[in-house]
């Protein structure tokens, strides 16, 4: 029995399935823990919900800033952007079923002595009330007003954390950092803007897991979102989106022993 943590797939099913018999995925054995992430701008996001969702018994998974973007646009809130792959889920026979099943999905996850989330986690919050907070959005989410939920899901603000903060801002927050973050200031607010290599940010970010006191540390976090950054392994942090919508790779962690699994991926898989 093992646990495989993939990083972000994005609709590319081939280099998915590659990378499970790679790994020798067995599951009446094993699990997969998937960051978030499961679909758009590749070329099969609708064969991967379908996978994960026909093997969700052995799978756990994240949502991640692309996942929520899909539920958003069903429900006529979001725009479909030209680099989106999303018109096959959305017009599937089977899409509302796979869409519902979707939006009951966490937002972290805490098992084995390891955490996941797609993104990251403000300094201010320890593991465990991530975990709280994450469960009032998943309340929201999957709750009967899911749809005024997703109306008002858009935005950047606020970009600093404040226990006072209540409603749309508040959930809007804890949606943003643990589906979207890469860095902060130095001291704790939160930046949406840089999206590139970390030799290249500016003089007053840096990543969030490196922000001082930053209350989360210790528990290793599995998380995924940040491309560019590659895969980036410490004893508490192990970022393993590897790229391989943009020609990179698709990686798995082994949570038992850490061993990682890397499978190069076709250039440039996304759809013109």
């Amino acid at each position: 029995m093992a646990t495989y943590a993939i990083g972000d797939i994005q609709g590319c099913f081939g280099p998915f399935q590659q990378l499970l018999r790679q790994i020798e995925f067995n599951p009446g054995r094993d699990t997969l823990w998937l960051t978030g992430d499961l679909v758009n701008r590749g070329p099969e996001s609708l064969e991967v919900l379908r996978w994960v969702f026909r093997h969700s018994d052995k799978v756990q998974i994240v949502l991640g800033n692309h996942d929520l973007h899909l539920l958003a646009v069903a429900e006529g809130f979001g725009k479909v952007r030209s680099d989106d792959t999303l018109l096959d889920i959305l017009n599937a026979s089977d899409g509302k079923l796979l869409l519902d099943w979707l939006r009951c999905q966490p937002l972290m996850i805490e098992q084995q002595g390891f955490a996941m989330v797609h993104a990251g986690l403000m300094p201010e919050w320890t593991v465990d009330r991530a975990m709280g907070l994450a469960e009032e959005v998943e309340d929201s989410l999957s709750g009967p007003r899911y749809r005024e939920f997703l109306s008002r899901l858009y935005g950047n603000k606020p970009t600093r954390w404040s226990d006072e903060l209540k409603g749309m801002d508040r959930l809007r927050l804890v949606v943003n950092a643990m589906t979207r973050m890469r860095l902060v200031t130095r001291d704790g607010e939160l930046d949406l803007a840089f999206k590139g290599e970390l030799d290249k940010a500016p003089a007053n970010l840096l990543p969030w897991f490196d922000a001082p006191g930053r209350r989360s540390a210790g528990t290793p976090i599995i998380c995924g979102h940040w491309s560019a950054l590659g895969l980036y392994v410490t004893e508490d942090i192990l970022s393993i989106d590897t790229g391989c919508l943009w020609g990179g790779s698709l990686t798995a962690l082994r949570l038992e022993d850490r061993q990682v699994f890397s499978l190069p991926c076709p250039a440039e898989q996304a759809l013109s």
